[in-house]
């Protein structure tokens, strides 16, 4: 239910106090007290409301700087609220924060333009962290729009769907770093900017890309995925491109490519680290130019397609070692994604299986079996090489084998997962711990840093974003400011 009418309309400026008001909307009374008595003794001037009607009223007095609110609430839902609070007050604030923790739902409120979203159980420090960070946004936006002389800030782009898809493909996790990736699915699907996502095979490069066509306004339109390690080289200019009757041997009649049948949607380029220094000229062009040659044409042909590439390959590294180009590595990172391995996040294995299962029985015509608990632990400690592909294949398997109804560790035919021996760690723990030990003897210098490892100062950054290594590091480094100079 949504309320009707300027109901803000009366409603007075942000505090002009030395704190920064919030307001806290949250059905659950327990909820709400924890957090006023956590955020009131952090400089807040914090208000309540127990659901939507009630928030709309308090607001309606004074206007705050953020509103932190449940989106599962009876009546008016939180992304009911961000929706209202959006179009009345945008200069408020939203964090959203709930317990169904569902890609729809963080799209949803991202696309909404909610400044961030939480998963229950909250942790407090992290809340309090985010309160800071948006107030900071804040600030910075008001100054920028307030030293401006072209008015207001811009409006926001198009707006499309809420995504949408079969039960069976969808994206599932609540760790922290796929909420992460459903927060930027949601921030990057309204553009046509493009994006490289990266990680493992099996992790679920080709769900990502689908589910930002699928929250895009352009959601239906075609997404046409190509695996460009299917192909020869020589052959996938001919199917990304199209070609004319003659071209080449074997080539009847003039044939649309894949640019062609995508029209305004998205194509999906998976494995392009993969792809020759030839093809990789091609498609810059098409990048930079919006525009293209079928195999043996004259004429270019127009194209409007996003393209969102995958890749399990170091592309920095072969930039580097010249297997990449460099303009195309910046043309198509815009955005970039990065997939977190299985391994990564085994509190994610739960609820996978669960899904992973009802979906194989569903093909299978019968009622899920039921994992037993020796089954799970069994599958929370494997190490997956293969990802969540791995996972269903194997959950696909014991759904067959499990005729009792009940899976159990001898239908999931695991092998023992390979244990390191004592001191041996992954080539990714090694890593981080090497980057750490370097900053810490560099004492966070960034530029020294990359020296001493013979890389790039972009790679540097994006390694210490990867490993969360932030804190490490100088945001100003000696000899940068006027003062060290």
């Amino acid at each position: 239910m949504l309320a009707e009418g300027p109901l803000l309309a009366q409603a007075l400026p942000h505090s002009t106090g030395m704190k920064a008001s919030l307001l806290i909307v949250d059905d659950d009374p327990r909820i709400r007290t924890s957090l006023s008595e956590a955020l009131e003794s952090a400089n807040l001037e914090v208000r309540t409301a127990k659901d939507g009607e009630e928030a709309l009223a308090v607001i309606g007095v004074r206007l705050p700087d953020v509103v932190l609110t449940d989106v599962r609430m009876p009546g008016m839902t939180g992304l009911e609220l961000l929706s209202l609070l959006r179009e009345r007050a945008p200069d408020v604030a939203v964090i959203l924060m709930t317990a169904f923790d569902d890609l729809a739902t963080v799209v949803s409120a991202m696309r909404e333009g909610a400044a961030d979203f939480l998963v229950k159980p909250v942790d407090l420090h992290q809340v309090q962290g985010i309160i800071d960070q948006v107030l900071r946004d804040l600030a910075a936006t008001k100054r920028k729009v307030g030293a401006s002389t072209g008015g207001g800030p811009e409006e926001g782009g198009e707006r499309g769907t809420v995504l949408r898809g079969g039960r069976d493909r969808c994206l599932i996790g609540h760790h922290p770093k796929m909420i992460r990736i459903f927060k930027i699915i949601g921030q990057v699907a309204p553009s046509r900017t493009n994006v490289v996502i990266r990680g493992e095979s099996g992790t679920g490069k080709e769900l990502i890309a689908q589910a930002i066509h699928e929250s895009s306004p352009y959601a239906s339109e075609p997404f046409v995925p190509v695996n460009c390690t299917a192909l020869p080289n020589t052959l996938l200019e001919s199917e990304l491109f199209g070609h004319v009757r003659g071209s080449f041997t074997g080539a009847a009649g003039d044939r649309s490519g894949r640019f062609s049948l995508a029209g305004r949607g998205t194509i999906f380029l998976d494995e392009i680290g993969d792809t020759s220094p030839d093809f990789q000229s091609k498609l810059l062009r098409v990048l930079q130019e919006h525009e293209f040659f079928p195999v043996g044409a004259e004429r270019p042909e127009h194209t409007e397609a996003r393209v969102i590439a995958a890749t399990h390959r170091d592309l920095e590294a072969l930039v580097e070692s010249g297997g990449f180009r460099e303009d195309l590595y910046y043309r198509l990172r815009v955005v970039e994604i990065v997939v977190p391995p299985l391994r990564e996040r085994p509190s994610d294995i739960p609820t996978l299986a669960d899904h992973l299962v009802a979906k194989a029985s569903r093909a299978l015509g019968r009622p899920p079996p039921v994992l037993a608990r020796e089954a799970l632990e069994a599958l929370e400690s494997h190490a997956w090489p293969g990802n969540v592909r791995e996972l269903e294949n194997c959950l696909t398997r014991a759904t067959v084998l499990a005729t009792s109804g009940v899976i159990r560790p001898e239908h999931l035919s695991l092998g023992p997962s390979p244990e390191a021996p004592v001191g041996v760690r992954t080539l990714e723990e090694a890593e981080r711990e090497h980057l750490a030990r370097t900053l810490e003897i560099m004492r966070g210098h960034k530029s020294r840093t990359a020296a001493a490892l013979g890389i790039s100062r972009p790679r540097l950054d994006r390694l210490i974003e990867k490993h969360e290594l932030a804190h490490l590091a100088n945001t100003r480094e000696p000899g940068s400011s006027r003062k060290d100079a």
